[in-house]
């Protein structure tokens, strides 16, 4: 993502994604779901927005990936956009010209027609409004929009950008109706018109209910009569209990590693008819220094510190092994992926070459340092996995480490202000490509904060992988790249996570909605 968004399964191969891709139709909403049943999905985070100028958070996304449609999206199991509401889309005059062509007769929920305005309504809305927890810096690229006729609409891009169709292909590029939406505000009654395969028939703190779109017209192809989301606002025990006694059908983004864990191995869950669902997921987490920081700022006490952390060991005793060891910054199952960190650093702890990094700036007393966490907006585990890296630190005798917690709002100015040494940063991907892994983290105005320049990655790096329309050619680049962010060390990966739903055994479809695109597809779930 860039700039602002979602703090917090690989694609699968070619040959299957096209056969995927070739089983899609496009079909209304309302013929498809006729045999369907309404399904109610429990889940910890909220929806703080239902208007897509807004809500750069995972419970928002969903609404938007569900509701409104965008011209492109990923198909499951795809890490490559197709066309959704646009007939076809193509890049011109060496990526700096992107194109598309809407299908016929495409409505909003409402009745009302979509047209190529409506498209360009859409985006320049969301940049000038341009909220703080709102989408337009993936939308930066864009210099001018328009609409030749009804069904066109032409993007000029600033500069040669191949990985534009993946950024509108997620909530960024949903679509609205601009006779619904003011054009320089936010919506403020939490209603959604879009024209995706499903309607926002109401929200409120405790729940949200969706209905099937009748006059969809797209690839999906909906499997039930509805989704209700029902919110439990962190209160994992409570979502635990809810689908223990079938108050919900699937509890998704919210239940504990430990509770995971356990209903993965429990005869007893199995005896209730609950399976846990396991997907693939580009989700990461990593400790951030400070380069400015007169401690963790000098090299050797970082790669100290790298050399004594033990990722094996922290994803199995604190996150029950939902979460897997991490080498690098572009996670496993995303283009150019490499296991840099690996290759430097080692998987196990290596006090000898600890002690070594440190004595080469002549530090030969315990470091002193403090790691700072922030649980409520990375969850309470977080806490833990920063306690055990402690302990890891402190048993090597090089380091003496504490902990400490900020609530979020507090956290991140500190951050801002430059205040702090060590600290954690989750990602949640907008969409599945190595440039969401590294420009937000490492461009301009990045959202790291931590003090890191590397003007090859910046002015050379960067600019070039973007402007490479087969993302496969970037490989080397990106390699480069992460080699070059492994021997500085501004951060350091810890884990890579993974998707789970967990649902009685009446719900099928569960596969299609885990995947490194994070688009949960409400229409795959069904039930029988």
């Amino acid at each position: 993502m860039n700039i602002r968004k979602r703090w917090a399964g690989a694609p699968v191969g070619a040959g299957l994604a096209m056969a995927l891709l070739g089983s899609c139709s496009i079909q209304s909403g309302g013929d498809a779901a006729q045999d369907g049943n309404t399904i109610v999905v429990g889940m910890s985070d909220d929806v703080l927005a239902a208007d897509p100028a807004s809500g750069y958070d995972p419970g928002s996304w969903l609404l938007f990936n569900n509701v409104f449609q965008s011209l492109l999206s990923f198909p499951r199991g795809s890490s490559t956009p197709q066309p959704e509401a646009a007939k076809s889309c193509t890049f011109e005059d060496g990526n700096r010209t992107y194109r598309c062509t809407l299908r016929d007769g495409l409505t909003f929920s409402n009745g009302h027609s979509l047209t190529s305005e409506d498209v360009k309504y859409s985006f320049e809305r969301a940049i000038r409004i341009d909220d703080p927890a709102g989408p337009a810096p993936l939308l930066s690229t864009i210099a001018k929009i328009t609409t030749p006729d009804a069904r066109t609409v032409v993007f000029q891009l600033k500069v040669p950008d191949a990985t534009f169709p993946s950024k509108i292909a997620s909530g960024a590029g949903s679509i609205v109706d601009h006779s619904e939406y003011p054009a320089n505000s936010l919506r403020k009654d939490g209603k959604a018109v879009g024209s995706g395969p499903y309607k926002l028939k109401s929200l409120d703190k405790s729940k949200a209910v969706f209905t099937v779109n009748s006059g969809y017209q797209g690839t999906a192809r909906v499997k039930n009569s509805g989704i209700t989301l029902a919110f439990f606002r962190g209160d994992q025990k409570k979502l635990a209990s809810a689908l223990q006694r079938g108050d919900v059908d699937v509890a998704y983004r919210g239940l504990t590693a430990r509770d995971i864990s356990k209903l993965e191995d429990s005869a007893a869950a199995a005896d209730k008819g609950i399976d846990v669902v396991e997907g693939t997921s580009a989700e990461v987490q990593h400790l951030v220094f400070n380069m400015k920081d007169p401690v963790v700022g000098q090299l050797p006490v970082r790669k100290a510190i790298a050399y004594l952390v033990n990722r094996d060991a922290l994803v199995s005793e604190v996150y029950h092994s939902t979460a897997t060891p991490l080498y690098s910054i572009v996670p496993a199952g995303i283009t150019a992926h490499n296991t840099a960190y690996f290759d430097m650093y080692g998987g196990s702890p290596q006090r000898a070459k600890a002690e070594e990094a440190l004595r080469t700036a002549d530090i030969t007393d315990k470091v002193k340092l403090t790691l700072w966490s922030t649980p409520s907006r990375y969850g309470p585990a977080t806490d833990d996995a920063f306690r055990a890296i402690a302990k890891q630190l402190n048993a090597s005798g090089l380091f003496e480490a504490e902990v400490k917690s900020l609530p979020f709002d507090q956290y991140e100015k500190r951050i801002a202000a430059g205040e702090l040494g060590v600290y954690v940063k989750g990602w949640v991907p907008d969409y599945p490509d190595p440039d969401n892994f590294t420009q937000p983290f490492f461009g301009k105005d990045n959202v790291l904060q931590n003090r890191y320049v590397n003007n090859d990655i910046t002015a050379r790096i960067i600019p070039d992988t973007a402007a490479k329309a087969e993302r496969g050619s970037t490989e080397k680049d990106f390699g480069e790249l992460q080699d070059d962010v492994a021997r500085d060390l501004p951060i350091l990966p810890l884990w890579q996570g993974k998707q789970y739903a967990v649902a009685h055994d009446d719900i099928a479809g569960l596969e299609w909605t885990l995947d490194a695109s994070t688009v949960f597809r409400f229409w795959e779930i069904s039930k029988y």
